[in-house]
Protein backbone atom coordinates (compact mmCIF):
# COMPACT_ATOMS: atom_id res chain seq x y z
CA UNK A 1 0.00 0.00 0.00
CA UNK A 2 2.89 2.33 0.82
CA UNK A 3 4.47 1.68 -2.58
CA UNK A 4 1.15 2.50 -4.26
CA UNK A 5 0.97 5.79 -2.38
CA UNK A 6 4.56 6.60 -3.29
CA UNK A 7 3.86 5.82 -6.93
CA UNK A 8 0.74 7.98 -6.88
CA UNK A 9 2.64 10.83 -5.19
CA UNK A 10 5.49 10.61 -7.73
CA UNK A 11 3.07 10.58 -10.66
CA UNK A 12 1.24 13.57 -9.18
CA UNK A 13 4.50 15.55 -8.87
CA UNK A 14 5.47 14.64 -12.44
CA UNK A 15 2.09 15.84 -13.76
CA UNK A 16 2.53 19.07 -11.76
CA UNK A 17 5.86 19.59 -13.52
CA UNK A 18 4.28 18.96 -16.92
CA UNK A 19 1.54 21.51 -16.19
CA UNK A 20 4.09 24.01 -14.92
CA UNK A 21 6.32 23.58 -17.98
CA UNK A 22 3.35 23.91 -20.31
CA UNK A 23 2.27 27.15 -18.64
CA UNK A 24 5.83 28.52 -18.75
CA UNK A 25 5.82 28.40 -22.54
CA UNK A 26 2.63 30.46 -22.89
CA UNK A 27 3.22 34.23 -23.11
CA UNK A 28 1.28 35.86 -20.29
CA UNK A 29 0.98 32.73 -18.13
CA UNK A 30 3.35 31.96 -15.26
CA UNK A 31 4.52 28.50 -14.21
CA UNK A 32 4.63 29.80 -10.64
CA UNK A 33 0.93 30.58 -11.00
CA UNK A 34 0.29 26.88 -11.64
CA UNK A 35 2.43 25.98 -8.63
CA UNK A 36 0.31 28.22 -6.38
CA UNK A 37 -2.99 27.04 -7.89
CA UNK A 38 -2.13 23.36 -7.44
CA UNK A 39 -0.46 23.87 -4.06
CA UNK A 40 3.25 23.03 -4.39
CA UNK A 41 4.70 26.54 -4.70
CA UNK A 42 6.34 26.79 -1.28
CA UNK A 43 7.84 23.30 -1.51
CA UNK A 44 9.30 24.24 -4.90
CA UNK A 45 10.89 27.46 -3.61
CA UNK A 46 12.34 25.91 -0.45
CA UNK A 47 13.60 22.83 -2.34
CA UNK A 48 15.44 25.01 -4.86
CA UNK A 49 16.91 26.99 -1.96
CA UNK A 50 18.52 23.76 -0.76
CA UNK A 51 20.85 23.81 -3.78
CA UNK A 52 23.44 25.65 -1.71
CA UNK A 53 27.10 25.39 -0.66
CA UNK A 54 26.36 22.40 1.56
CA UNK A 55 24.64 20.59 -1.32
CA UNK A 56 27.63 21.25 -3.59
CA UNK A 57 29.98 19.89 -0.91
CA UNK A 58 27.96 16.66 -0.83
CA UNK A 59 27.96 16.51 -4.62
CA UNK A 60 31.67 17.09 -5.22
CA UNK A 61 32.71 14.79 -2.35
CA UNK A 62 30.74 11.93 -3.93
CA UNK A 63 28.08 11.78 -1.20
CA UNK A 64 25.28 11.54 -3.74
CA UNK A 65 22.68 10.07 -1.39
CA UNK A 66 23.14 12.92 1.08
CA UNK A 67 23.05 15.44 -1.79
CA UNK A 68 19.82 13.86 -3.08
CA UNK A 69 18.13 13.96 0.34
CA UNK A 70 19.40 17.46 1.14
CA UNK A 71 17.84 19.06 -1.95
CA UNK A 72 14.57 17.08 -1.77
CA UNK A 73 15.83 15.25 -4.85
CA UNK A 74 12.76 13.17 -5.70
CA UNK A 75 10.53 16.24 -5.82
CA UNK A 76 12.92 18.43 -7.84
CA UNK A 77 13.87 15.69 -10.32
CA UNK A 78 10.22 14.85 -11.02
CA UNK A 79 9.27 18.53 -11.39
CA UNK A 80 12.18 19.19 -13.77
CA UNK A 81 11.46 15.97 -15.68
CA UNK A 82 7.85 17.07 -16.06
CA UNK A 83 8.97 20.47 -17.38
CA UNK A 84 11.26 18.80 -19.94
CA UNK A 85 8.50 16.38 -21.00
CA UNK A 86 6.09 19.29 -21.45
CA UNK A 87 8.41 21.02 -23.91
CA UNK A 88 8.37 17.99 -26.19
CA UNK A 89 4.78 16.87 -25.70
CA UNK A 90 2.05 19.00 -24.13
CA UNK A 91 3.55 22.24 -25.42
CA UNK A 92 3.16 20.82 -28.96
CA UNK A 93 -0.47 20.01 -28.15
CA UNK A 94 -0.92 23.46 -26.68
CA UNK A 95 0.48 25.06 -29.83
CA UNK A 96 -2.15 23.10 -31.80
CA UNK A 97 -4.97 24.14 -29.45
CA UNK A 98 -3.88 27.80 -29.51
CA UNK A 99 -3.93 27.70 -33.29
CA UNK A 100 -7.40 26.10 -33.51
CA UNK A 101 -9.14 27.24 -30.31
CA UNK A 102 -7.17 30.31 -29.20
CA UNK A 103 -9.98 32.15 -27.40
CA UNK A 104 -11.05 29.06 -25.46
CA UNK A 105 -7.48 28.32 -24.29
CA UNK A 106 -6.94 31.91 -23.16
CA UNK A 107 -10.37 31.92 -21.50
CA UNK A 108 -9.44 28.84 -19.47
CA UNK A 109 -6.18 30.45 -18.34
CA UNK A 110 -7.95 33.73 -17.58
CA UNK A 111 -10.30 31.81 -15.30
CA UNK A 112 -7.38 29.98 -13.67
CA UNK A 113 -5.72 33.31 -12.89
CA UNK A 114 -8.92 34.74 -11.36
CA UNK A 115 -9.28 31.57 -9.29
CA UNK A 116 -5.66 31.88 -8.16
CA UNK A 117 -6.32 35.46 -7.01
CA UNK A 118 -9.11 34.05 -4.81
CA UNK A 119 -6.84 31.26 -3.55
CA UNK A 120 -3.87 33.53 -2.79
CA UNK A 121 -6.02 36.23 -1.15
CA UNK A 122 -6.83 33.76 1.63
CA UNK A 123 -3.13 33.50 2.52
CA UNK A 124 -3.05 37.16 3.50
CA UNK A 125 -4.17 37.41 7.13
CA UNK A 126 -4.88 41.13 7.27
CA UNK A 127 -5.00 44.04 4.85
CA UNK A 128 -2.64 46.38 6.66
CA UNK A 129 -1.44 49.60 5.08
CA UNK A 130 1.91 47.97 4.26
CA UNK A 131 0.22 45.03 2.54
CA UNK A 132 -2.00 47.37 0.50
CA UNK A 133 0.98 49.48 -0.62
CA UNK A 134 2.95 46.38 -1.66
CA UNK A 135 -0.12 44.96 -3.45
CA UNK A 136 -0.55 48.21 -5.39
CA UNK A 137 3.17 48.24 -6.22
CA UNK A 138 2.90 44.68 -7.58
CA UNK A 139 -0.09 45.64 -9.73
CA UNK A 140 1.84 48.60 -11.19
CA UNK A 141 4.80 46.35 -12.08
CA UNK A 142 2.50 43.75 -13.66
CA UNK A 143 0.63 46.35 -15.72
CA UNK A 144 3.86 48.15 -16.62
CA UNK A 145 5.43 44.99 -18.02
CA UNK A 146 2.28 44.21 -20.02
CA UNK A 147 2.39 47.54 -21.93
CA UNK A 148 6.12 47.58 -22.74
CA UNK A 149 7.25 47.36 -26.37
CA UNK A 150 9.43 44.39 -27.40
CA UNK A 151 13.11 44.63 -28.34
CA UNK A 152 14.78 43.04 -31.37
CA UNK A 153 16.17 39.48 -31.41
CA UNK A 154 19.70 39.16 -30.00
CA UNK A 155 21.72 35.90 -30.07
CA UNK A 156 24.72 37.24 -28.14
CA UNK A 157 25.52 34.48 -25.62
CA UNK A 158 25.91 36.87 -22.68
CA UNK A 159 22.51 38.36 -23.45
CA UNK A 160 21.06 34.84 -23.86
CA UNK A 161 22.42 33.93 -20.39
CA UNK A 162 20.77 37.04 -18.94
CA UNK A 163 17.52 36.06 -20.72
CA UNK A 164 17.70 32.72 -18.94
CA UNK A 165 18.11 34.36 -15.53
CA UNK A 166 15.28 36.85 -16.07
CA UNK A 167 12.82 34.59 -17.89
CA UNK A 168 12.87 31.97 -15.15
CA UNK A 169 11.26 34.54 -12.86
CA UNK A 170 7.92 33.18 -14.08
CA UNK A 171 8.58 29.96 -12.16
CA UNK A 172 9.50 31.82 -8.98
CA UNK A 173 7.30 34.92 -9.15
CA UNK A 174 3.71 34.02 -10.08
CA UNK A 175 2.13 36.64 -12.31
CA UNK A 176 5.36 37.52 -14.08
CA UNK A 177 5.34 35.44 -17.25
CA UNK A 178 8.84 34.32 -18.28
CA UNK A 179 7.67 33.77 -21.86
CA UNK A 180 6.17 37.24 -22.08
CA UNK A 181 9.38 38.74 -20.68
CA UNK A 182 11.29 36.91 -23.44
CA UNK A 183 8.97 38.54 -26.00
CA UNK A 184 9.80 41.94 -24.53
CA UNK A 185 13.52 41.07 -24.69
CA UNK A 186 13.04 40.04 -28.33
CA UNK A 187 14.16 36.43 -27.89
CA UNK A 188 10.98 34.37 -27.43
CA UNK A 189 11.07 32.75 -30.89
CA UNK A 190 14.84 32.23 -30.79
CA UNK A 191 14.91 30.58 -27.35
CA UNK A 192 11.56 28.82 -26.93
CA UNK A 193 10.79 27.92 -30.54
CA UNK A 194 13.83 27.74 -32.82
CA UNK A 195 16.36 26.49 -30.25
CA UNK A 196 13.94 24.01 -28.64
CA UNK A 197 13.07 22.63 -32.09
CA UNK A 198 16.80 22.36 -32.90
CA UNK A 199 17.35 20.36 -29.71
CA UNK A 200 14.34 18.16 -30.41
CA UNK A 201 15.47 17.45 -33.99
CA UNK A 202 19.02 16.70 -32.85
CA UNK A 203 17.91 14.24 -30.19
CA UNK A 204 15.56 12.51 -32.63
CA UNK A 205 18.32 12.24 -35.26
CA UNK A 206 20.84 10.86 -32.75
CA UNK A 207 18.35 8.20 -31.66
CA UNK A 208 18.16 7.16 -35.32
CA UNK A 209 21.96 7.10 -35.62
CA UNK A 210 22.16 10.26 -37.72
CA UNK A 211 24.89 12.68 -36.57
CA UNK A 212 25.04 14.78 -39.74
CA UNK A 213 23.71 17.82 -37.85
CA UNK A 214 27.22 18.25 -36.42
CA UNK A 215 28.19 19.84 -39.74
CA UNK A 216 25.19 22.16 -39.68
CA UNK A 217 26.54 25.49 -38.41
CA UNK A 218 23.09 26.96 -37.75
CA UNK A 219 21.98 23.86 -35.79
CA UNK A 220 25.14 23.85 -33.67
CA UNK A 221 24.68 27.55 -32.98
CA UNK A 222 21.09 26.94 -31.85
CA UNK A 223 22.25 24.10 -29.56
CA UNK A 224 24.89 26.38 -28.10
CA UNK A 225 22.26 29.05 -27.52
CA UNK A 226 19.83 26.72 -25.73
CA UNK A 227 22.68 25.36 -23.55
CA UNK A 228 23.63 28.87 -22.43
CA UNK A 229 19.95 29.72 -21.92
CA UNK A 230 19.52 26.61 -19.76
CA UNK A 231 22.58 27.55 -17.70
CA UNK A 232 21.18 31.04 -17.16
CA UNK A 233 17.79 29.61 -16.20
CA UNK A 234 19.35 27.28 -13.62
CA UNK A 235 21.40 30.15 -12.19
CA UNK A 236 18.27 32.29 -11.97
CA UNK A 237 16.29 29.52 -10.31
CA UNK A 238 18.87 29.03 -7.56
CA UNK A 239 19.50 32.74 -6.93
CA UNK A 240 15.86 33.84 -7.04
CA UNK A 241 14.65 30.91 -4.92
CA UNK A 242 17.20 31.77 -2.21
CA UNK A 243 16.10 35.41 -2.20
CA UNK A 244 12.39 34.56 -2.21
CA UNK A 245 12.64 31.82 0.43
CA UNK A 246 14.32 34.32 2.75
CA UNK A 247 11.48 36.81 2.29
CA UNK A 248 8.81 34.10 2.57
CA UNK A 249 10.20 33.13 5.96
CA UNK A 250 10.67 36.66 7.25
CA UNK A 251 7.93 38.63 5.49
CA UNK A 252 5.43 36.10 4.13
CA UNK A 253 2.48 38.53 4.17
CA UNK A 254 4.34 41.16 2.15
CA UNK A 255 5.54 38.44 -0.28
CA UNK A 256 2.04 37.15 -0.86
CA UNK A 257 0.78 40.73 -1.27
CA UNK A 258 3.26 41.62 -4.03
CA UNK A 259 2.74 38.24 -5.75
CA UNK A 260 -1.01 38.87 -5.67
CA UNK A 261 -0.32 42.27 -7.22
CA UNK A 262 1.79 40.71 -9.98
CA UNK A 263 -1.02 38.28 -10.77
CA UNK A 264 -3.73 40.97 -10.85
CA UNK A 265 -1.50 43.15 -13.02
CA UNK A 266 -0.98 40.29 -15.48
CA UNK A 267 -4.72 39.82 -16.14
CA UNK A 268 -4.55 42.24 -19.06
CA UNK A 269 -1.96 40.06 -20.80
CA UNK A 270 -4.16 36.97 -20.45
CA UNK A 271 -7.43 38.66 -21.55
CA UNK A 272 -8.83 36.13 -24.06
CA UNK A 273 -10.03 38.58 -26.70
CA UNK A 274 -6.84 40.06 -28.14
CA UNK A 275 -4.48 39.80 -31.10
CA UNK A 276 -1.52 37.40 -31.40
CA UNK A 277 1.08 38.74 -28.94
CA UNK A 278 3.78 36.36 -30.18
CA UNK A 279 3.67 37.78 -33.69
CA UNK A 280 3.24 41.46 -32.87
CA UNK A 281 4.78 41.72 -29.43
CA UNK A 282 1.91 44.08 -28.56
CA UNK A 283 -1.54 43.46 -27.17
CA UNK A 284 -4.64 44.92 -28.80
CA UNK A 285 -7.58 43.95 -26.63
CA UNK A 286 -11.21 44.19 -27.68
CA UNK A 287 -14.64 43.58 -26.19
CA UNK A 288 -16.19 40.52 -27.88
CA UNK A 289 -19.58 40.40 -29.53
CA UNK A 290 -22.25 38.36 -27.79
CA UNK A 291 -22.25 35.19 -29.86
CA UNK A 292 -21.79 31.43 -29.38
CA UNK A 293 -17.99 31.67 -29.33
CA UNK A 294 -18.09 34.33 -26.60
CA UNK A 295 -20.46 32.31 -24.43
CA UNK A 296 -18.25 29.22 -24.77
CA UNK A 297 -15.27 31.40 -23.82
CA UNK A 298 -17.10 32.59 -20.70
CA UNK A 299 -17.89 28.95 -19.86
CA UNK A 300 -14.17 28.13 -20.01
CA UNK A 301 -13.43 31.11 -17.75
CA UNK A 302 -15.86 29.68 -15.18
CA UNK A 303 -14.30 26.22 -15.54
CA UNK A 304 -10.89 27.76 -14.83
CA UNK A 305 -12.15 29.61 -11.75
CA UNK A 306 -13.92 26.63 -10.25
CA UNK A 307 -10.97 24.31 -10.98
CA UNK A 308 -8.70 26.42 -8.74
CA UNK A 309 -11.40 26.84 -6.09
CA UNK A 310 -11.91 23.06 -5.93
CA UNK A 311 -8.13 22.48 -5.75
CA UNK A 312 -7.93 25.11 -3.01
CA UNK A 313 -10.63 23.38 -0.98
CA UNK A 314 -8.92 20.00 -1.51
CA UNK A 315 -5.59 21.40 -0.30
CA UNK A 316 -7.31 22.92 2.74
CA UNK A 317 -8.96 19.58 3.61
CA UNK A 318 -5.54 17.84 3.61
CA UNK A 319 -4.04 20.32 6.10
Amino acid sequence: MKKARNLYSSLSILINGILMGTANKIPGVSGGLVAIAIGFYEELVFSLKKIDRKALQFLFSGKLARFYNHINGQFLILILLGIVISYFSTSKLLDFLLERYEIYVWSLFFGLVIGTVYHLKKKIDSWSRENMIILFFGIIIGVGISIMNPASENDNLIFVFICGIISVSGMILPGLSGSFILILMGNYVLLLVDSVNALYDSIFEMINGDYSFIDNIDRINKLKIISVFAAGSMTGLIVLSNILSFFLKKYDQLCYSIILGFIIGSLGVIWPWKNDIVESGKIERYIPELNQETFIGILFILIGIFSVVILSQYEKSKN
